[in-house]
């Protein structure tokens, strides 16, 4: 395999599109409150993609060096294949790490000049999910090990990334807001949840304790329902509570019937008990690209 094509394999680029997810549902909410910045909503976009680059890098290495890949059913990871040694995976993930500093910096530059607080607070946030990134399987404490990873994932991917994000281009924040962001964050959780559904058995075997190791695949399956509903909900609340609006509005509501499919055949899959990775990882492939869709879908509605 070619180096390029190894980094690429690394890299995961198929985990970007819901990295980008929250990024362009804040599009939509600053272009509804007519704030919208072009230059700020790419470079938060390209801002969240490299930090999704360097969380898979820090991940490939974290799990390696603990011995979580040692037996996996998901997709190859570069150092538990041996396609990259340890020190070309430390390199990248400093590379990474530098990288997404410069794009972060511009990012606030561009969007507060010469404001001394708001940068110091945005610093603190932007070095946080920096922090979270790394530390979710590498460190003396991977929280990604002590069952934290669907908070961090909610917080950052859903609170951070939808209202840092909107806050970036208008300055401002209103409570209706947390809805969506909400939202977000419900379904990126899912998807973490479908990821840990089908390694569970590896996991408790490797004494990396995730929600579903605590739960059990039965009660984590009903958790994946409750956040799905719930993540529906509130961007329907939102839409709902908005001055005129229309049933076209709620066009992103047609995401559930992918997800519904989804759920349809996870749940034969626990009953079965099926310790292979291919239905999960199928469903994990369809519970990413339907929140992608319906990041899109709800940012139409509300931009049209």
């Amino acid at each position: 395999m070619k180096s390029f094509q190894v980094w690429v394999q690394a890299c995961r680029l198929q985990t970007l599109p819901l990295a980008a997810a929250s990024i362009i549902v804040s599009g939509g909410l600053a272009y509804q409150q007519q704030s919208f910045n072009l230059s700020i909503f790419l470079l938060s976009l390209l801002t969240a993609l490299l930090l999704q680059i360097l969380s898979n890098l820090a991940n490939d290495y974290g799990d390696a060096a603990t011995g979580a890949d040692d037996v996996r059913i998901g997709p190859k990871r570069a150092m538990q294949s041996g396609i990259i040694t340890v020190s070309a995976m430390k390199k990248a993930i400093w590379i990474a790490l530098l990288v997404c500093m410069v794009s972060g910096l511009s990012l606030l530059t561009t969007s507060f000049g010469s404001n001394l607080q708001q940068w110091l607070i945005f610093l603190g946030l932007g070095l946080a999910a920096i922090i979270a990134a790394i530390t979710y399987t590498m460190g003396k404490i991977p929280y990604g090990y002590k069952a934290m990873g669907d908070l961090s994932v909610f917080i950052f991917f859903g609170l951070l990334g939808v209202l840092g994000s909107f806050y970036l281009q208008t300055l401002t924040l209103s409570q209706e807001i947390i809805l969506p962001a909400v939202s977000m964050g419900l379904f990126s959780a899912a998807v973490l949840n479908v990821n840990n559904m089908r390694d569970v058995y590896i996991d408790k075997a490797a004494n990396k304790i995730t929600l579903v190791v605590l739960l059990g695949r039965n009660r984590a399956f009903q958790y994946h329902l409750i956040i799905l509903a719930l993540a529906m909900f509130c961007a329907a609340l939102y839409i709902y509570i908005l001055p005129n609006s229309a049933p076209w509005q709620y066009l992103f509501l047609l995401t559930a019937s992918p997800l519904i499919k989804s759920c349809t055949q996870i749940n034969q899959a626990i009953k079965e008990d099926v310790r292979e990775g291919d239905i999960f990882n199928q469903q994990l492939k369809n519970t990413a690209m339907s929140t992608f869709v319906f990041s899109i879908l709800f940012s139409l509605v509300l931009i049209t």
